[in-house]
């Protein structure tokens, strides 16, 4: 197991997010082949587990201290994290924050995160009203937090809201990171941010919901080409091995197998060479054949008589087309006034008069508004 350096303290490269155990026919977690996991997992290195209030219906943090109780508490480092992407969770940090130990049977979280930082609710977690950032450093002044940090799939403004308010206390930011959101998410301007601010960067959707684990097959026939004995999910891993700065990259694993493959990848670093760098972005290239091509220079905003922000609304559309749906975009939307969502827009098409790309802006935001239904 590769180890990365943080305070004093050896945290294990690859981590277990317990966001996707092994379920049952019923829906509830597989005790027995989540147990099988941790012990392996254990055996080899990971020592870093990522739990969350909302994981597995409020089970995951259950299922986790359970599992963790038969090792020494010194041996492993448990994360969790307050559950601000529920709006009805704001004013509650204290109530949550003494369940979620309770539920854990921990007597303290080595890393407790800020949850999804996002545009729906960062003016709760920036209001003091809400006494979740006094209360948090309450708890790790008196030692039931070690670290305290944040995740976020805030888009680069959001992130710098939060960052400038509460940035000098960050001890570590989780980020939505791999090779195709390194660009298409502008993970790599989310990465420097952080570094500006001196946060080390943890890694969440290294292979985005396991869809870079499976790619079609003239693009597999590509990388195995390159790398005959590594599997298609591995190069994601090494793509982020060819990243500085990265301390911790969680994987959800839903099974054995996974955990079992994604161990044997962290057995050791091998960044891809400036060719298979090359190779994946040939790639991603063609897989975004088709997306809006939207620059942002704004002109179309000086001419829509609703305000609509259409730079920002046409790189949400991509992102749930290129997803074929997912959260971001929906949650995205969710945080806007109804008059400034795509439903707004009148099809008026002075914004495309302007448009230096020729995008044909009202018939994207008229599908982007069926897509959301």
């Amino acid at each position: 197991m590769i180890f990365k350096d943080f305070k004093g303290k050896k945290l294990s490269a690859l981590g277990m997010g317990c966001m996707r155990f092994p379920t049952q026919e019923n829906g509830e977690i597989d005790e027995a082949q989540t147990a099988e996991m941790f012990d392996y997992a254990i055996q080899n290195g990971v020592n870093y587990f990522d739990t969350a209030w909302g994981y597995h219906n409020g089970q995951s943090e259950i299922v986790t201290g359970k599992l963790l109780k038969k090792y020494p508490r010194d041996s492993y480092y448990l994360a969790d994290k307050f559950p601000g992407y529920d709006l009805s969770n704001m004013g509650k940090v204290e109530e949550i924050f003494e369940k979620q130990l309770e539920k854990t049977g921990a007597e303290y979280f080595d890393f407790y995160l800020f949850h999804n930082v996002c545009e729906r609710n960062i003016e709760e977690y920036l209001d003091e009203k809400n006494g979740i950032f006094d209360y948090l450093m309450q708890q790790k002044a008196n030692g039931r937090i070690r670290h305290l940090g944040f995740s976020a799939h805030a888009d680069l403004p959001t992130l710098k809201r939060f960052l400038e308010k509460y940035g000098h206390a960050m001890e570590f930011g989780q980020l939505q990171l791999n090779w195709i959101d390194w660009t298409f998410q502008k993970g790599a301007e989310k990465v420097q941010l952080l570094q500006e601010y001196g946060i080390p960067v943890w890694v969440m959707e290294p292979v985005r919901g396991g869809k870079l684990a499976q790619l079609a097959p003239k693009y597999e026939a590509v990388l195995k080409a390159l790398r005959p004995d590594e599997s298609i999910a591995a190069w994601a891993f090494r793509f982020l091995q060819s990243k500085e700065g990265l301390v911790v990259t969680l994987s959800g694993m839903s099974n054995f197998a996974q955990l079992k493959e994604n161990v044997e990848t962290y057995a050791a670093e091998k960044p891809l060479n400036e060719a298979e760098g090359k190779a994946l972005e040939n790639i991603l290239s063609e897989m975004l054949e088709g997306i809006t091509p939207c620059t942002a220079c704004r002109y179309c905003t000086e001419y829509c008589p609703q305000g609509l922000n259409i730079p920002e609304l046409l790189e949400l559309y991509n992102e749930h087309k290129f997803s074929g749906g997912g959260f971001i975009a929906p949650m995205r939307i969710s945080a806007l006034a109804e008059d400034k969502r795509p439903s707004a827009c009148i099809a008026c098409r002075a914004c495309e008069g302007v448009c230096p790309q020729r995008i044909a802006i009202s018939e994207v935001l008229a599908d982007f508004s069926e897509r959301l239904k």
